[in-house]
């Protein structure tokens, strides 16, 4: 039975709109951390404060030789044994910096070789 509010609606109508309301925010809730959680994990930047304490830069030719003289023009993050991807990646996680994603092409003064085998 459908009582007529002082607006002239229908008491039904006016419920079934809220609960539509309801379960569209309800929705759009749960679809924001699944949203989150497929988005490309955040990539470091040579300004960030981990990188610029271990030398990071995106490109190996770019390392201050003068600054780091162990560095080797052959050495970049994905012959690393600290590279978290596959050799094919052009980004992808390092042990040294969390959760962000570093260049396959990069470096830092963290560089090992990958152990044989």
């Amino acid at each position: 039975m459908n009582h007529i509010t002082e607006s002239g609606v229908a008491a039904s109508a006016t419920r079934r709109a809220f609960a539509g309301r309801v379960l569209a925010c309800a929705g759009t809730i749960m679809i924001l951390p699944l949203r989150e959680a497929l988005a490309a994990p955040a990539r470091v930047e040579e300004s960030d404060e981990n990188a610029v304490a271990l030398g990071y830069k995106h490109d190996t030719k770019k390392v201050d030789a003068k600054k780091y003289p162990k560095h080797a023009a052959t050495q970049h993050c994905a012959n690393c044994g600290l590279w978290q991807g596959a050799a094919a990646d052009p980004w992808a996680g390092c042990a040294m910096f969390g959760r962000k994603q570093i260049a396959a092409e990069g470096w830092c003064s963290a560089w090992v070789a990958k152990p044989a085998g």
